[in-house]
């Protein structure tokens, strides 16, 4: 279904902001074919079908639930990477909602051979309006599409790496600094990487020359500070000192880039190319992070 595939989408998004990817265990693909199989087949019943899809529902979003709550204690950075999922626990709890509605309907039909009462359906119905009000997030909001904007996909980017600064500014301990500069590197490596692929030869004819070509220096003097700051120590006052400067030139990229480049394309481009830029983006990215994940290996 059209959610479904929007859902799946989101995920891939979220997969290549979180910046990590791996495969799902073999006891998950095995239960997915298995399942398949009897949907696919004549073993069970229409009711009995709906009733696996909606235990497979149930199983989505107390997944979804448990991860968001499990980032919480993990980083202020991974609840702000993962943030888009909120969407799909409330859409996969609407439908969860629904299928409740069609298996009482079916099920009613199977055992008396007389339709349900049709007030029941106006419930669920209700029940799928109210909390598919209440979702939202950066990368999907005000939108029905099955993928994501260019601006959406590079703003998320910068909110993640804000995050991240703010908390080697509150911690004291050298181990999780080192740990979130860790990600800092590696988040803006991949990112300027994949706009200098992408993004920037995409706005270049609108955007201007000289404008673009400023984006291009300061990601290259960007880079060439991250490499410096790789190589100090943590629990020195020099390496905040040093992470400081590279917040506020960051910050100013992250400045011009949400305001005349997301003005340049937002007047230059269709919603359309906007998409497909941003789908090309995911892909760049996720292609750098596992190019960074073998080159450690």
């Amino acid at each position: 279904m059209a959610d479904d595939r929007k859902n799946l989408e989101i995920l891939k998004t979220v997969i290549v902001q979180y910046g990590i990817q791996t495969e799902p265990a073999n006891t998950v693909t095995e239960m997915i074919k298995n399942i398949s199989e009897l949907m696919d087949g004549s073993k069970l019943s229409t009711y009995e079908k709906f009733s696996q899809h909606e235990l497979l529902k149930h199983q989505q979003t107390m997944s979804g639930l448990l991860v968001h709550k499990a980032a919480q204690k993990v980083g202020a950075d991974v609840e702000v990477a993962i943030a888009p999922l909120n969407t799909i626990n409330f859409e996969n709890r609407a439908h969860q909602e629904q299928l409740k509605g069609i298996l009482e309907i079916l099920g009613v039909r199977e055992l008396t051979g007389q339709e349900a009462d049709q007030g029941l359906w106006t419930r669920v119905q209700d029940a799928v309006a109210a909390l598919s009000g209440v979702a939202g997030s950066v990368v999907t909001q005000n939108s029905d599409k099955s993928d994501v904007n260019i601006q959406d996909l590079i703003r998320a980017d910068h909110a993640k790496v804000s995050v991240l600064f703010k908390e080697i500014e509150n911690s004291d301990d050298p181990q999780k600094i080192q740990e979130y500069f860790g990600q800092i590197y590696k988040d803006l490596n991949v990112h300027a990487k994949a706009e200098e692929e992408v993004v920037y030869p995409a706005v270049r004819p609108f955007y201007g020359e000289n404008d673009t070509e400023e984006l291009y220096s300061e990601q290259a003097e960007m880079k060439q500070v991250l490499d410096q700051i790789k190589s100090m120590n943590p629990a020195t006052p020099a390496f905040k000192d040093a992470i400081k400067q590279l917040k506020e030139s960051v910050l100013d990229h992250v400045r011009q880039e949400e305001s005349t480049m997301f003005a340049a394309i937002g007047k230059n481009l269709s919603a359309q190319q906007s998409e497909r830029i941003a789908s090309e983006f995911k892909a760049a990215k996720s292609r750098l992070q596992q190019e960074l994940a073998t080159s450690k290996n």
